[in-house]
């Protein structure tokens, strides 16, 4: 048996990971449900999945849509990862990218390795569909939005002709 100990021991079995978290609006933000229910799972998979040792060496968190490919958190999330050759963990999918695309170019990316937390097994082909997936329900949040918005608002939606019958109907 040898005595591996100090840095030795932890340089040769020390794993990096930088968290990123992310919400989609300030509202989700200050309640923290969401933010404590993604590092609950990172925290969870940290915990249970990994066979070395490791060590959370940065932490991102964002207020912004998943729709999107240029986030500034996120890409200094993935900078500290490819510096430090460090793996990047999510909680979800779609808290990295609800865009296909961009999912697609960051699991291309051989300088960048990432994990999903609630997916510990996925291989990649999963994780396609997973994105795919998470794609979809941006577009279901988008018509669902929408749906809402105009349903507040009785003009939003009609024509003029139509809006000003109402408002003359209405008097």
């Amino acid at each position: 048996l040898i005595d591996l100990s100090g840095s030795t021991r932890e340089a040769l079995a020390m794993q990096s990971f930088v968290r990123y978290f992310r919400v989609s609006t300030k509202g989700q933000a200050a309640s923290g449900l969401g933010l404590e229910a993604q590092e609950r799972d990172v925290q969870l998979y940290l915990d249970n999945y990994l066979n070395d040792e490791h060590e959370v060496i940065a932490t991102f968190t964002e207020v912004d849509s998943g729709g999107k490919e240029s986030r500034a958190e996120l890409a200094l999330a993935i900078d500290v990862c490819k510096r430090n050759k460090a793996t990047l963990i999510v909680s979800k999918v779609d808290r990295l990218s609800r865009d296909i695309h961009h999912l697609s170019g960051l699991m291309k990316d051989k300088k960048l390795d990432f994990r999903v937390a609630s997916l510990p097994s996925a291989d990649k082909n999963m994780l396609y569909f997973y994105g795919i997936m998470a794609e979809m329900e941006r577009d279901f949040i988008s018509t669902r939005t929408k749906a809402a918005l105009a349903a507040r608002s009785p003009t939003v939606g009609l024509t003029c002709a139509s809006a000003m019958r109402n408002f003359i109907l209405q008097e």
